[in-house]
């Protein structure tokens, strides 16, 4: 009778510890958690799982903890993500980075590419559009078919749009005669303008030279017609919960790891030649220009 009794407490207790511990530490051996993290999805799903492998075994490595790359399908996707606290590091474009602080407390940029604080947009046409390069605002484009990329990229659409209505004084719409088309990607923008299914398109300067530089876009069917003045854009943002997730610190250490990154297998994804430190103040600008164009939710 005690040993059945024995038995039963023992019993007891392992399950009360599996309940009690479990889910806070599914791997049972007192492992943290697999830190996840996410990006704008610029690319095809396939090359951006290919070019952030390598970042999240240098992360893990570095940092003492499995890391692991999450795809987001969508600009906004990944800021919901981030918000729900389902990844807690995200390589943001400036807009969804402001978007991401502004629905999360606490939330902080903690590095840029050494190109992000002088970023820029180049506006493309199909060489049939009669539209030559210039230094100056392309006025005409007015009255030609256009596509912005997706509708929460910065370098795809924020800034485009701003130097629409910084230069012409009208909104898109009213400047262009229509209502501009979301591609939703850079890719698919220099794609929508070499076919010829749009005559003008904005798009991401890295991506247009990657293209080019591939042969995957021929510059002489699908131009550059402007370059847009500089504007910070990418970076890394840093979820609150890091700290408490991972223990005091970590955020810091995290951000002296990404600063650390060298090669082209790190830093060749991300087309940056390396990374420095950034803080929310840096993204100020483009915070208050998407909040001009109702581009912001805030936190709920």
């Amino acid at each position: 009778m005690r040993r059945l009794l024995a038995l039963g407490l023992a019993l007891v207790f392992t399950l009360g510890l599996a309940a009690c511990g479990g889910k806070a530490d599914e791997s049972g051996d007192g492992a943290k958690p697999t830190l996840k993290f996410t990006a704008i999805p610029g690319e095809d799903p396939t090359r951006m799982r290919e070019k952030f492998a390598p970042v999240a075994d240098y992360l893990a490595k570095e940092l003492g903890v499995a890391c692991e790359y999450v795809h987001a399908t969508k600009y906004a996707a990944s800021v919901q993500m981030f918000e729900n606290g389902d990844v807690m590091l995200a390589w943001f474009g400036g807009l969804t980075g402001a978007q991401a602080r502004e629905r999360v407390k606490g939330a902080r940029a903690i590095a840029q590419g050494v190109e992000d604080p002088k970023y820029h947009s180049y506006f493309i046409a199909h060489k049939d559009s009669g539209l030559e390069r210039s230094d100056a605002f392309p006025t005409a484009i007015a009255g030609k078919s256009f596509t912005f990329g997706s509708k929460s990229s910065t370098s795809g659409r924020l800034m485009p749009e701003h130097f629409i209505r910084t230069n012409t004084e009208k909104s898109p719409k009213d400047f262009l005669g229509a209502e501009p088309a979301f591609s939703g990607s850079h890719d698919k923008t220099c794609e929508q303008v070499e076919s010829g299914a749009v005559q003008v398109g904005a798009v991401s300067y890295t991506t247009y030279d990657r293209r080019v530089k591939e042969g995957t876009t021929d510059p002489k069917v699908c131009r550059i017609i402007w370059k847009t003045p500089d504007y910070p854009d990418y970076n890394f943002t840093a979820h609150p919960k890091l700290d408490t997730t991972y223990g005091a610190g970590f955020t810091d250490k995290l951000q002296k790891a990404l600063l650390a990154m060298k090669g082209d297998m790190l830093l060749g994804g991300f087309q940056r030649s390396g990374m420095i430190a950034a803080t929310n103040a840096d993204f100020e600008p483009i915070r208050v220009l998407a909040q001009k164009l109702g581009l912001l939710r805030p936190r709920n």
